[in-house]
């Protein structure tokens, strides 16, 4: 974004069995909007214009595309890492004993 830079927001869905899906895009006023709302929400934001560059290009409502499986798989374990949550069927097996 070289003229100008420009506000981009990029939103994700993911469920734990699927792979994740395009919930919302906007530029400008839409994107802060979108951001606004999630730092009210408390949904984990994360900051990377090329990331967001490229998820914009990807229609409503589809999947992301394999070979970005991993970047979104790091930006899904900071979300994580950040709420204090973890991933469905993450962490020690059943019945095991955790460390007090």
């Amino acid at each position: 974004m070289k003229e100008k830079e420009r506000d981009l927001a990029v939103a994700l869905l993911y469920d734990g069995e699927n792979a994740p899906r395009i919930t919302a895009k906007g530029r400008d006023e839409v994107a802060r909007r979108m951001l606004a709302l999630a730092a009210q929400q408390g949904i984990p934001l994360e900051n990377d214009p090329e990331l967001a560059n490229i998820l914009s290009q990807i229609p409503l409502g589809e999947e992301i595309p394999e070979p970005l499986y991993r970047a979104i798989a790091e930006v899904i374990a900071f979300a994580y890492l950040v709420s204090g949550k973890r991933p469905p069927g993450f962490g020690a097996e059943e019945g095991a004993e955790h460390p007090g």
